[in-house]
């Protein structure tokens, strides 16, 4: 699963260790924290500092480590007002049992038990201890009590333990920690793309890669297309709260969180699977595939064998997957891409009507700094004569970047009072 890791850069994690000797995962879940772009601050408890040192949470954070509950050097001397406002998150791992009685409890009487009840924060504990503890009368009736109040419980997991019984109690691992937060942020701003975003609620289909024609069955007809532009392109569809699928020729990307996708490696099979899209719903079709003109008229039962110094292959024309789309009755709306090495905006400009296109957006691929297997691109936008706007020159950037600018552009075009019907 992948994750533009920048939505995560402005979120801060509180990372709340008490005592217990699974404290040393604690260490390697600050590093798995960080690696997903979170800024992190540790609370320790004194039980914490038993077992691990708070310098080695300050080198793993970059940031101080808050042990006091009165602090000198916060603002007022109430470093847990301060942290508690900071937090958009407080993860307790491990979570003793002492720390969930006083959370149940409300007692107040160090820094992470004034955390809890200062903070607005969501409180995710995770429980680490023995296994008759956890199972204790009491540790489940302080955790329900917790679950009640809204805080999330993650449950422990079983197996051996230092103390040698075998049981529940153990912590997660940090990296299944990490992910279950990373999970929780993507998820919540998915929820408010799908409310507020650019593209809330439409259907996008779009196309990415080259096409395989096939000449026998170890030789193809292709081109350079990595389908880094399309896969970008489907990334920020998604991130603006489109329902996105995504049919890619043969290229070796990983799949953007949250798209459907659908593999193929023809022209013919890539048209059929659009016509498909057609029929099951779609608002928005982007064909940034590379497809190729023309395919074998017949291909090769079997590997054609080096006879003489030349091989004639007869080629016929492949379909026009954009062009066809457009002509439907119930067609959506059509972007399309023209990747040139000469004359680029005059032949874009053309393809946008002769193709009955509702927005073309085009490049220069003989320039090495933005060519096929780049990470930048620099594009010209050109819409549709009814829409009445402008062309847009996108200067050079990332593919990320690019593509955000061009879902904008969907989004300006698509909210014209002049669309064709």
């Amino acid at each position: 699963m992948s994750f533009d890791l920048s939505v995560f850069s402005n979120k801060n994690i509180i990372l709340a260790v008490t005592g217990g000797i699974a404290a040393y995962k604690s260490a390697i879940l600050v590093r798995r924290l960080k690696d997903c772009g979170f800024n992190v601050r540790v609370v320790m408890t004194q039980g914490a500092q038993a077992f691990i040192t708070p310098l080695t949470f300050q080198a793993l954070s970059g940031n101080p480590v808050h042990t006091e509950l009165l602090d000198t050097e916060a603002e007022a001397g109430m470093g847990h007002i301060e942290l508690a406002r900071w937090a958009d998150l407080v993860l307790v791992a491990p979570a003793s049992c002492d720390s969930i009685a006083k959370f149940a409890c409300g007692l107040a009487d160090d820094l992470l038990s004034t955390l809890y009840l200062a903070t607005k924060a969501p409180v995710w504990i995770a429980p680490a201890m023995n296994q008759q503890m956890w199972a204790a009368k009491a540790t489940q009736r302080n955790l329900s009590s917790l679950v009640e109040d809204g805080v999330h419980v993650i449950m422990p997991e079983a197996g051996s333990q230092a103390c040698g019984d075998v049981g529940l109690g153990r912590m997660p691992e940090p990296e299944d920690l990490a992910e279950q937060v990373r999970e929780y942020f993507h998820k919540a701003q998915r929820a408010i793309a799908e409310k507020f975003g650019l593209l809330a609620g439409k259907k996008v289909t779009i196309t990415a890669g080259p096409t395989r024609e096939a000449i026998d069955p170890v030789r193809y007809i292709s081109n350079h297309s990595t389908g880094k532009m399309g896969f970008a392109i489907a990334a920020a569809c998604y991130s603006a709260g489109a329902e996105v699928t995504l049919i890619a020729g043969p290229v070796s990307l990983d799949t953007p969180n949250g798209v459907k996708r659908l593999n193929v490696s023809s022209a013919r099979q890539m048209l059929d699977l659009s016509m498909n899209q057609l029929e099951t719903g779609c608002d928005v079709f982007i064909a940034t595939a590379a497809v190729a003109d023309y395919r074998v008229a017949e291909v090769a039962e079997h590997k054609i064998k080096k006879a003489g110094d030349e091989l004639a292959v007869s080629l016929v024309k492949n379909p026009d997957i954009v062009a066809t789309i457009a002509l439907q009755d119930k067609r959506p709306f059509m972007v399309g891409f023209a990747a040139e090495t000469r004359n680029v905006e005059e032949y874009a400009a053309g393809k946008l009507v002769a193709k009955k296109l509702d927005m073309i957006a085009c490049n220069d691929v003989s320039r090495v700094d933005i060519g096929f297997a780049s990470d930048e691109n620099a594009m010209t936008v050109f819409f549709a004569e009814q829409y009445e706007m402008e062309k847009r020159d996108l200067e050079k950037a990332s593919k990320q970047e690019i593509a955000q600018q061009l879902v904008e552009a969907i989004h300006d075009a698509l909210h014209q009072e002049k669309r064709p019907v």
